[in-house]
């Protein structure tokens, strides 16, 4: 009847159960590396053993915390050489930096590069062991850089 044997000595087979996808799922035996965190490649760059290249690809992907204002925009501090804006690897390098009930805002990297006003610089983790200044020369370059990459 309709696919099924009536003979009841017969046993049924059944596929074998193919594993779920999703939730719940077991990692893959050789998982994917995942990209250095940015706090990683600001020690890398700035101990030399991390080129420039690579270091603003990981930047561009990157999440950057930013303190802020009232109003929107960067904070910027003049009180410098140059003009730069105060920029951190992590929530906690902004809070060290701010205070724990600071105001910020989160971009990534390549946002930054595109959004940073023409003459400012930016300066990461201002407060941390591996501090990293960018004059406006080198936010130049950056943006150089990133164009080369992305249009040839």
């Amino acid at each position: 009847m309709y696919g099924y044997d009536q003979n009841p000595g017969a046993q049924q087979q059944y596929a074998p159960q193919q594993p779920q996808q999703g939730y719940g799922q077991a990692p893959p035996l050789y998982p994917e590396p995942s990209p250095p965190s940015l706090a990683d490649a600001v020690r890398a760059f700035t101990t030399g053993s991390l080129s420039a290249e690579d270091f603003q690809q990981i930047f561009a992907t990157s999440k950057v915390y930013c303190p802020r204002g009232d109003t929107p925009g960067f904070l910027a501090l003049h009180n410098t050489q140059h003009p730069v804006i105060p920029m951190f690897t992590t929530l906690k390098e902004l809070r060290r930096y701010a205070g724990k009930e600071s105001k910020y805002f989160v971009i990534t990297g390549a946002e930054v590069i595109d959004l940073l006003p023409t003459g400012y610089g930016f300066v990461l983790d201002m407060e941390g062991d591996h501090r990293m200044v960018f004059d406006a020369k080198a936010v130049e370059q950056m943006v150089d850089f990133a164009m080369r990459r992305m249009y040839g």
